[in-house]
């Protein structure tokens, strides 16, 4: 089901970005898919299995080669001789020079949980390291959020530039039948004409922007985007003021990894049981009287207790107990500046929300204007340059609308983004 839904998104997403259409969610997965530290999961999870299989082996037998040659200065000795039948029958002496090469085979049999915990100790590290990539992925949202939203509200900008172009095109062309008519100045028309060609080398700069936009977008989601590319406005979205940002999850990690360390602590001061055989050829061998080197073998059972740990015991808790109150304390002031961060913003919502009402109120009462200095400009009531400083405030004041609209939105998705939602 997995590899059927991941062919399907990975389906969806190239069409869309065939047909030039790009939604906001679309280019958070492509953005994490294509951002390099994505990598570095798939080498957190390589390790971790690693580490958790080399741990893993501790079970195996363990298997060690020695040897030694020596020659020391002096060698036990028994002087005495013994007659037996008119035969002197003497102890040997040993030789100075020995020697004494084994393999020895180790087995555990009970080592107190340590392999078990060293494995949850990788286990915790590589979640930590996990986490920790999974914070620095989700800071990729609000890079991506500036860059959308900023070109979102360039194209808001582009169509309202256009529909002013019209507007004057339109006035132009009724001008110029005045001209002709001789019931218009010329300086009337030229006046005109003038503001449509600072309208369109708006349309010139809007576009150039864009563009600025769209390529770093296409560097971010690794795809060429041409300038006819699409941005589909993302519907507004009910905030909530819930925390689920990464960062607790991360915070999380590091207590568990203190816990583990803990547990780590009680079984290294635990006993350990082995089974060993140990074989080699040595001289002396095993008979201390024998003066031949000679195979030999020794088996049985070894046990190992070390209280080194219990002098150390109470201060290395103390060390986990201080560094997991550090860890809450960060997790604390953590939430702490984002509850303050989700107030200002929520301030700011219902502001922008404020001021859009009032620039509805601001364009009805501006067209308004504009109308009815159009109606006398018509009559020559008016002079062109007085009807078109109402223009120009009727185009302000719906430009200021779109740019509290863009804002309203992108503060909206900027508010989940902080809480995690």
């Amino acid at each position: 089901m997995k590899k059927i839904f991941l062919t399907g998104s990975l389906f969806i997403y190239s069409f869309i970005i065939n047909a030039q259409t790009l939604t906001l969610d679309t280019c958070y997965a492509l953005a994490r898919q294509q951002y390099p530290l994505i990598k570095q999961l798939d080498l957190i999870a390589k390790t971790k299995d690693y580490n958790v299989s080399n741990a893993s082996r501790g079970y195996l037998p363990q298997v060690n080669f020695n040897g030694q040659g020596t020659y020391q200065s002096a060698v036990t000795q028994i002087p005495l001789d013994f007659k037996f039948g008119g035969i002197t029958i003497s102890i040997p002496t040993l030789s100075k020079e020995q020697f004494n090469m084994h393999g020895e085979l180790d087995q555990t049999i009970y080592d107190g949980g340590m392999i078990k915990q060293q494995k949850q100790l990788q286990e915790a590290n590589a979640d930590i390291q996990t986490q920790n990539v999974g914070v620095e992925l989700y800071a990729l949202k609000d890079r991506i959020d500036q860059i959308f939203f900023g070109a979102l509200l360039i194209d808001a900008q582009l169509k309202q530039n256009n529909v002013t172009q019209r507007d004057l095109q339109n006035n132009i062309d009724k001008m110029q039948a005045n001209v002709t008519n001789g019931t218009a100045l010329e300086s009337n028309l030229e006046e005109l004409q003038a503001e449509l060609m600072q309208q369109q080398q708006n349309e010139i700069t809007l576009r150039a922007s864009r563009k600025a936009y769209m390529d770093m977008l296409s560097l971010f989601i690794n795809r060429q985007l041409t300038d006819s590319a699409a941005l589909m406005s993302p519907g507004n979205v009910k905030v909530s003021d819930s925390i689920r940002r990464p960062e607790l999850a991360f915070y999380d990690a590091q207590k568990k990894n203190d816990d583990v360390q803990d547990k780590l602590l009680n079984v290294g001061n635990r006993p350990k049981f082995s089974y060993f055989f140990q074989g080699g050829y040595a001289l002396p061998g095993l008979n201390a009287f024998d003066i031949d080197p000679a195979w030999y073998y020794i088996t049985g059972f070894r046990l190992s207790w070390s209280l080194d740990g219990f002098y150390t015991l109470k201060n290395q808790r103390q060390l986990l107990n201080i560094d997991r109150q550090g860890i809450d304390i960060q997790k604390q002031d953590f939430i702490l500046n984002t509850r303050i961060n989700l107030k200002q913003q929520s301030a700011d919502m219902i502001k922008l929300e404020q001021l859009i009402n009032k620039d509805n109120d601001i364009i009805n009462k501006r067209t308004a204007v504009k109308n009815s200095a159009k109606v006398q400009m018509d009559n020559g009531t008016m002079t062109v340059h007085d009807y078109i400083s109402e223009l120009d405030a009727e185009d302000e004041a719906k430009q200021s609308l779109l740019l509290h609209e863009v804002q309203l939105l992108m503060d909206e998705y900027n508010y989940q983004n902080t809480s995690g939602n």
